[in-house]
């Protein structure tokens, strides 16, 4: 082909992509001034005549753009049936090339002639495709084959078009940015001409077969993840010629044919949809051109699909393998958290942080396969929907009509996705063409599972790194790894990471596992997990801290602080019976798992319908768990005692004098999902709930039947983005387990903040970077110069030399947060350096209250020497809880043989814990991300116990002989 026919194709092209721009164009903007009724129809012609145009064009130039069109005429799903019925006639057969220019290049590359090779050689071709002729033919041995001749100077013009296509697709993306296919082209270029190597393909097709155990005896018995498909077997190869072994069979568009023979074309697009997805996520080598007329079904029963030509085949890495895998799974799971995750590690970076537009975006590939007609309407719901988005794109960025227009949300494509979404994009098509309804969910899900669970199954026993290489701090620490690793073994962990303080010193900082069922990477000692009701504990901590700083009383009236909650009987509900769970308010907005459980999310919502709920009982005469409730009704009282937005709180109070930035949270910030543990559950422990009985000490809408129901939706929901970054203070904090067990540590030191956390983990605590952004101050509901009053009486008691002062702190500025600047460099919380212990309870003399432990380098949470006592409601505070409850003030209180309380924490669903023995000073904290009545975590606390010889709390003792062990561990707030 000369290079004047070239220059003459090129302008055909480019002429006609014109011609077709403006006929759409005039069209779209001629659709303003009329009828929607006279509208369609002048689109259904329109694109008639363009079909027309393009299906012409395309049958004379033969080459690329035949491919080109096979792949359009196979998108039923997206584009309009005008173009597809055009299009399909492409997947039949082109018209021949004449039978010299096959003899002719069959002896120039065989070396023979072909009367010389075979004892017959049909001189009507089967098929004439883009690239290459393909003729029946016997070879002397009698064996029925397909010769496969590739088209004279193919190559050279396929190369020219390629680069038509490239500029049309470039021209496409600077007219209407929106249509931005350059990546897609790109890659393309890079392995369409592969195709035109035939020894390649060869090599291709026996790869595939081999991959797929492809055998011409049909197995009914066959595992589940291996696939009943036929592919020819390769007798020889050329570069221009291939023979296969000759099969016969049915074209996938005949749809006669195949209902005549009784093939049932619901499985055959459900058997082709499984062999794809094992060459995808098993072999990571798959056939990159799937469209109908590279199908045929076998004649015979069971009817076979019969895959062909492997010329455009991808070889992918293991890693994108991988990150295909999660990709997929995520979008199943809705967990939008390891979506973002499998970007990253495939090379996909996005210039906006949209997770739901993401999520959507990624949905549209694996969403179950309709009819062309509710596909039509699906991709219009699409485009309205991708409309929205750039509006709200459009007012977040504050960019012009035009800037948005022109602005593209991905940053970097990789390669390797352009062809699997090709693929997948095919096979859709191919589903809608048949009329088969596919649900990739169900279909892909195993094989996808496969890959990810091959890395993940590996446990201790075959995984040496299963638990992270940091350095042992103790002999309990190296006899604990093995107690993990013997959990590990029985599959009651997935992820973990345990935590421990003695005396102030770390003792135990150890992770192992991974990050989550389909997330293979190791947990890390900076890891975040979710830990459900242990935030609880956190929340507690603030509101005392507050408390603490003047700014607000326990005994004090929540409507005083908060007006809009002095509604619908609840003027007398104070702020001690909130921490006490005695409100009444334990079933408020637990509506919201039927209603909506996103509502959970929108935290302003939240306040308001916590402020005009109804309590059930008195204030002060019941304790039931406030399990949803409570982080609300505190995050309330919070914001409006403080005048500050409630995670402002949450740096001020703990983040910052802990030093634990980056690995503690309520709601998480953008930037972190990599470092993430996504959950699971121990269906095995869970199933145990149908055994139980209802427990009176458990609010009526959180009974055992409840929380069966829970927990087969709450891992999807609390592993979404938007949930785990919502503001859930009872239910959704994010922390590493030495970020916990540095927070107990400070609590069993009365508020003294222990010294830098151990060295030997990696990467150091507080190293993140943490610049958190909060919105403005929001207006305390507190009068101006309205003074805080004293818990209890307002006399001042003396005792053991120090004067207890029930409001003991000065009132801190907004300004400085109540910080003091001794000229030393260090920073410390305002305190009155009063010294002393606080009870029965307290640490012995010389720790927490010791002048010689307060150097220049440490800070105090608290200045209530009596902190204790206030935070497990003893003592002074004892008026201020229920008598006998399990519940102090926000926490979870352990007791000694003799009643007396020794410690307090507060432990999630699923496992999560984290508690201090005061006596003992120990601090431990637990985190795992595979959900249980806390087997594995018992386990973990007894153990450690014994091996310090301090006491065993109550909540993960040895289970009592009178009570079966289901009802036992469900006497526990495990369940929290």
């Amino acid at each position: 082909m000369g290079w004047g026919n070239i220059y003459r194709r090129r302008a055909k092209v480019f002429t006609l992509a014109l011609i077709i721009y403006i006929d759409y164009k005039a069209l779209q903007k001629r659709e303003k001034f009329i009828k929607k009724s006279k509208s369609d129809a002048l689109w259904k012609k329109a694109h008639e005549r363009n079909a027309k145009r393009v299906f012409n064009l395309m049958v004379e130039l033969e080459g690329l753009w035949v491919k080109l069109g096979q792949y359009l005429s196979s998108r039923a799903d997206v584009l309009p049936s005008a173009f597809i019925s055009n299009l399909k006639q492409l997947q039949d057969s082109l018209p021949p090339r004449p039978l010299e220019e096959v003899c002719h290049t069959i002896e120039k590359e065989l070396g023979k002639s072909t009367k010389e090779l075979f004892l017959d050689f049909d001189e009507n071709p089967l098929a004439t495709a883009s690239i290459a002729q393909v003729h029946r033919a016997t070879l002397i041995d009698g064996q029925k084959v397909v010769v496969k001749v590739q088209h004279e100077d193919i190559k050279k013009i396929i190369l020219e078009d390629l680069k038509d296509a490239k500029s049309i697709v470039d021209w496409i993306a600077w007219a209407e940015p929106q249509y931005n296919f350059s990546p897609m082209i790109d890659e393309w270029c890079k392995e369409a001409p592969k195709e035109l190597d035939f020894n390649h393909e060869a090599e291709n097709t026996r790869t595939v077969s081999k991959n797929l155990g492809c055998t011409n005896k049909y197995d009914s018995n066959k595992p589940i993840n291996q696939v009943d498909v036929l592919i020819p077997e390769v007798i020889q190869s050329t570069e221009k010629v291939l023979i296969l072994e000759y099969m016969d069979g049915i074209r996938l568009n005949d749809f006669e044919s195949l209902e005549a023979c009784g093939a049932n074309k619901q499985k055959i697009v459900e058997e082709i949809t499984r062999a794809f997805a094992h060459q995808i996520y098993v072999d990571g080598f798959f056939n990159g051109d799937p469209h109908p007329g590279n199908f045929l079904v076998s004649k015979e029963p069971p009817h076979r699909p019969i895959l062909l030509d492997f010329g455009l085949t991808k070889r992918i890495s293991s890693s994108m393998k991988q990150s295909l895998a999660k990709m997929f799974l995520a979008t199943a799971e809705g967990d939008h958290v390891a979506l973002l995750s499998s970007f990253s590690e495939m090379g996909l970076k996005l210039r906006l942080d949209f997770p739901e537009q993401a999520m959507d975006f990624i949905s549209v590939f694996f969403r179950t396969s309709t009819s062309a007609s509710e596909a039509a309407e699906y991709a219009k719901s699409l485009g309205e929907q991708r409309a929205r988005n750039m509006k709200v794109l459009q007012e977040k960025m504050n960019l012009s009509q035009k800037e948005v227009k022109r602005f593209n949300p991905i940053d970097a494509f990789p390669g390797d996705m352009v062809i699997f979404s090709r693929v997948i994009g095919l096979l859709r098509g191919l589903s809608t063409t048949l009329d088969a309804r596919i649900v990739y969910h169900d279909i892909m899900r195993p094989f996808a599972e496969s890959v990810l669970q091959e890395k993940i199954a590996k446990g201790p026993s075959e995984n040496a790194q299963w638990i992270n290489d940091t350095p042992v701090h103790s002999d309990v620490e190296a006899k604990l790894r093995q107690v993990l690793v013997e959990l590990g073994n029985d599959d009651k962990i997935l992820g973990i990471q345990v935590c421990a303080y003695k005396d102030g010193e770390v003792i135990i900082d150890t992770a192992a596992g991974v990050l989550g069922r389909y997330d293979p990477r190791p947990v890390q000692p900076d890891s975040l997990f979710p830990v459900f009701s242990v935030t609880k504990g956190i929340t507690a901590g603030m509101l005392h801290w507050l408390v603490d700083k003047g700014k607000l009383n326990l005994n004090e009236n929540i409507a005083d602080i908060w007006p809009e909650f002095g509604t619908n009987g609840k003027n007398l509900i104070k702020v001690h019976h909130v921490l006490n769970h005695t409100s009444g308010l334990q079933n408020a907005l637990a509506n919201l798992r039927e209603e909506n459980p996103l509502l959970m999310a929108d935290w302003d919502e939240c306040l308001k319908r916590i402020a005009m709920s109804a309590p059930e009982t008195e204030p002060g005469q019941e304790q039931l768990y406030h399990y949803l409730s409570f982080g609300w009704l505190c995050g309330g009282i919070i914001e409006h005692a403080s005048g500050k937005k409630f995670q402002e709180i949450l740096e001020e109070a703990i983040v910052r004098p802990l030093n634990i930035g980056g690995e503690l949270y309520v709601g998480i910030p953008p930037g972190v999902e990599s470092r993430l543990a996504s959950l699971t559950v121990d269906k095995e422990d869970f199933s145990k709930l149908s055994k139980i009985a209802s427990r009176p000490e458990l609010p009526s809408t959180f009974q055992p039947e409840n929380i069966s129901q829970l927990v087969t939706v709450v891992p999807a929901l609390f592993n979404m983005l938007n949930v785990r970054r919502a503001i859930i203070p009872s239910a959704n904090g994010h922390c590493s387990a030495r970020a916990l067990a540095r927070y107990y540590a400070a609590l069993v030191d009365g508020g003294l903040v222990p010294p830098p956390h151990s060295s030997l983990s990696k990467p150091p605590l507080g190293t993140h970077p943490h610049i958190p952004k909060f919105p403005s101050e929001i207006t305390s509901k507190k009068q101006k110069g309205k003074k805080s009053k004293a818990v209890g009486s307002a006399s001042k008691k003396k005792g053991n030399g120090y004067e207890l002062k029930m409001n003991h702190s000065k009132d801190f500025k907004d300004g400085d947060n109540g910080r003091e600047s001794n000229g030393d460099g260090y920073t410390r919380l305002a305190n009155d350096n009063t010294g002393g212990s606080s009870s029965d309870a307290s640490p012995p003399k010389g720790f927490a209250a010791s002048e010689n432990s307060r150097q220049n380098n440490v800070v105090e949470i608290f200045n209530n020497p009596r902190i204790h006592d206030e935070l497990m409601g003893v003592g002074e505070y004892r008026n201020l809880v229920l008598p006998n409850g399990k519940f102090g003030l926000g926490f979870r209180r352990f007791s000694s043989s003799d009643g007396s309380f020794y410690g307090f924490g507060h432990s999630g669903l699923g496992g999560s814990t984290g508690f201090c023995d005061i006596k003992n000073r120990f601090a431990i904290a637990v985190t795992l991300n595979k959900m249980s009545f806390g087997s594995a975590t018992r386990r973990i606390i007894q153990f450690v116990c014994s091996e310090l010889n301090v006491p065993l709390p109550d909540e993960f003792s040895v289970l009592s002989e009178t009570v079966p062990d289901e009802e036992s561990s469900m006497l526990r707030p495990m369940i929290n």
